[in-house]
């Protein structure tokens, strides 16, 4: 779990209501609120001990990201998330990623894929230690590391932007990716990148994207016609 926080000491009231939005997304994705949840801005307020104006600020950017629903007469919540959501994140998400790997292939130097390969080997590693339980900010990284190398600074900014959500559904559902699968499903991306095609790395990619999005439908948590019809491949 990572540890939350939240520095009230922030140069001006921009930053602060930033931080304060980053502090709210880290308690959802910790689990300590749940979509549905009301967020009472007066019991956050104390929590901080700062004002509410500031709390405003951040929830208002937090709705504009489709992280918080503001309800008329009720106030704000942690958002919920539909079939339909769940289809147009992944979709999103393989547009993005398949156009980051192309940029990537032409922007890779050996020395990047070298630096990929000898992580993926580190990552490889850890699959016999017990001290880590998970490898997902590993295979994060391998995603992180594709967009770095697009050279593309929006698409890189929307990385974080989909990240968060990805985390986020996981955490709803309550899917956890084994040591094994999260080794075993990344290598073909740096493979991808290795051959030097860039129509066969983002065909590589959509496709390892759309493998995650179809899981989503044998977890139980959607209807899975709703998510089965779904398709962008």
């Amino acid at each position: 779990m990572m540890a939350q926080t939240f520095n009230k000491e922030a140069a001006d009231k921009h930053s602060l209501s930033v931080n304060i939005a980053s502090y709210i997304k880290q308690k959802i994705i910790n689990g300590e609120w749940s979509p549905g949840d009301r967020i009472v801005e007066t019991k956050l307020a104390r929590e901080l001990e700062i004002s509410q104006t500031p709390i405003r600020e951040a929830v208002r950017q937090l709705a504009g990201e489709g992280v918080v629903t503001i309800v008329p007469n009720k106030g704000p919540f942690v958002r919920t998330f539909s079939a339909k959501d769940i289809f147009e994140i992944y979709s999103y998400r393989a547009v993005l990623e398949g156009m980051a790997i192309r940029l990537a292939v032409g922007n890779a130097s050996m020395t990047d894929i070298r630096h990929l390969e000898q992580f993926y080997e580190e990552m490889k590693k850890k699959l016999h230690d017990d001290s880590f339980v998970s490898l997902s900010e590993d295979s994060g990284y391998i995603h992180y590391y594709i967009f770095k190398l697009a050279k593309h600074a929006i698409l890189l900014e929307m990385f974080s932007f989909i990240s968060f959500r990805i985390t986020l559904v996981n955490r709803i559902v309550g899917r956890k990716y084994s040591k094994e699968r999260e080794v075993s499903e990344h290598w073909e991306l740096i493979e991808a990148l290795k051959q030097g095609d860039p129509d066969e790395a983002e065909k590589v990619m959509r496709a390892h994207i759309h493998r995650a999005y179809l899981e989503f439908v044998d977890t139980g948590k959607f209807d899975p016609s709703e998510l089965a019809k779904n398709e962008w491949l």
